[in-house]
């Protein structure tokens, strides 16, 4: 088993790193700075960091506000307090008139386990896709999230990251391996089908991937961090290459990764794209492990799918 690191903790950290080479970059929570991890960003630069308290729509204006003054705002709440209660703030108030904001929204997916529904969200990556000149991005463990990190507070305009909660298993520490926005990475190479995935869904995708190995089946897996500006190229050649798809997100399977990479797919060379993520439900409370165990979002019920998917093909 690769080596576990809590990617929120790697985020806070290289925002502290980032506070001095950026002076213009500050920092706003809702009274869950605990939760995403910027207790070092408050120790280096006190001063640049504001605690709004449990108002995120509020928030999201007020980061709107500094941005508009040259400042470089990373906005941090759950994901279905950023994404979800304060979408028509991010919509109006950030894109539209396309202010250099970055949203972080933290245990999103099914990661905030025993909060239940209310608290998981499936449906963050479906909302900030759809909204025009928004950058999506969802990184897969700790090393990748503090690349994302550096590359959105370099990057002007707007950015949605997504992040989970917990420990995750290391799976970019390769040689080869390098950070773009909107540039996919080969995890592994495969000829028989591909699968792409986003996030915590990486690592179970690999294993899924190790599992067909066994039976004979040659599987390409992709790790699309940048759900949007997706790598359609990349994309495409999987399509061309292997034949069949199957996509994989902690995440519902209406607008997220899966419905990006059928635009895709469907537009340029059309195959099998099989989706592997939520099937259009809420979660349900309980310890993360379990519930992911309870919809399916594990490396065997994912080699299933892509079985589906070979056996699809022309």
């Amino acid at each position: 088993m690769n080596k576990l690191r809590d990617a929120n903790r790697a985020y806070g950290e290289k925002l502290a790193e980032l506070g001095a080479e950026l002076p213009e970059l500050v920092v706003l929570d809702a009274d869950l700075a605990a939760c995403s991890k910027t207790a070092p960003f408050i120790g280096r630069f006190p001063g640049r960091h504001y605690n709004v308290g449990i108002q995120e729509c509020n928030m999201v204006g007020v980061a709107a506000g500094m941005a508009a003054c040259g400042k470089i705002p990373f906005v941090n709440s759950f994901g279905m307090f950023t994404a979800g209660r304060a979408y028509d703030q991010i919509r109006n108030a950030v894109v539209y008139p396309g202010l250099n904001v970055k949203i972080v929204g933290f245990y999103s997916g099914l990661s905030n386990g025993e909060d239940g529904p209310t608290h998981q969200c499936v449906e963050d990556l479906a909302l900030m896709r759809a909204v025009p000149g928004m950058t999506v991005m969802c990184p897969c463990d700790a090393n990748e999230a503090a690349l994302m990190t550096e590359a959105a507070a370099k990057r002007q305009g707007p950015c949605f990251i997504r992040m989970g909660r917990g420990p995750v298993e290391a799976v970019t520490k390769f040689d080869g391996y390098s950070f773009e926005i909107g540039k996919g990475v080969v995890m592994r190479p495969g000829k028989d089908a591909a699968v792409i995935a986003t996030g915590n869904m990486v690592a179970t995708a690999l294993k899924a991937a190790a599992l067909l190995e066994a039976e004979g089946l040659d599987v390409r897996v992709i790790d699309m961090h940048t759900v949007k500006p997706i790598d359609r190229e990349l994309v495409i050649a999987a399509a061309r290459e292997t034949g069949a798809i199957v996509t994989s997100e902690e995440h519902n399977i209406l607008g997220g990764l899966g419905g990006a990479v059928a635009e895709v797919v469907g537009e340029e060379f059309p195959v099998p794209v099989l989706r592997h993520g939520m099937r259009d439900c809420f979660g349900k409370s309980g310890k993360h492990d379990d519930v992911l165990e309870l919809f399916g979002l594990t490396e065997s019920v994912l080699a299933g799918v892509v079985k589906k998917a070979v056996a699809l093909k022309k």
